[in-house]
């Protein structure tokens, strides 16, 4: 499945692809709106994803070209909004064939959730666990703990997302990860799922409050653990 991100922002463009790489998307990526149009044909994208933020008056555009041929159903559009997008041009927005509005910042479960549910719909349903991530409730159990390959001190903190490829882990302390680079393997990681204690290697795709790690590897057979666990949430 093809996802096509129109996004000028490396920052943008670093959520949005670990949000969706781990839903099975090939992600193809344009700076340019105008070019994103010469080759949309090409590309055929299953769906598309355009930053608001990076093109407030293009984006228009690309909806228009989008849905003069292809339907919300065949290719879902997601536009990425920020805190000042006005209420007209949302309006604007769902006139011209969006599927969805999604906070650029992906700071909030809520949008992450509404991101994915936006572009679920190709996924085969065998695999919607393996995608779908899941939050901190009253029912999950999950922990997370990792030991700083830098200077080797523990990292505590709360779990604010998991799937069965990753993790969203929000540290204690404002600076704790600061040193540790991003894409280095972190093998001294501790994940509690329900009652099992797993220790999987993780790698830091994207640093900040809100840290997201993706799953490098697990020892033995814990990796159909926590998948049975997460199999298990209610969703």
């Amino acid at each position: 499945m093809k996802l096509l991100l129109v996004i000028g922002s490396d920052d943008t463009f670093d959520r949005v692809s670990y949000y969706t790489t781990s839903m099975g998307f090939d992600l193809i990526r344009y700076r340019y709106v105008l070019k994103s149009m010469d080759n949309l044909d090409e590309v055929d994208p299953q769906g598309i994803i355009i930053s608001a933020q990076d093109f407030p008056w293009h984006w228009k555009a690309l909806l228009q070209f989008v849905r003069s041929e292809r339907t919300k159903e065949a290719c879902p559009i997601i536009l990425l909004k920020g805190i000042q997008f006005p209420l007209e041009a949302a309006s604007r927005a769902f006139y011209l064939g969006v599927n969805g509005l999604v906070m650029e910042a992906l700071d909030d479960p809520r949008e992450i959730k509404r991101l994915q549910d936006l572009l679920r719909g190709g996924i085969p349903a065998q695999e919607q666990y393996r995608v779908r991530r899941y939050f901190e409730d009253a029912w999950n159990r999950f922990g997370f703990v990792l030991s700083n390959p830098v200077n080797k001190l523990l990292i505590t903190g709360r779990v604010t997302g998991i799937s069965a490829r990753g993790i969203s882990f929000y540290p204690d302390g404002m600076v704790p990860m600061k040193d540790i680079p991003v894409n280095m393997a972190l093998p001294g990681c501790s994940l509690r799922a329900g009652e099992a204690i797993l220790s999987p290697v993780c790698k830091l795709i994207h640093p900040g409050r809100v840290v997201i790690l993706e799953f490098l590897s697990f020892p033995a057979a814990e990796q159909a653990v926590l998948e049975a666990y997460l199999q298990g949430r209610p969703q």
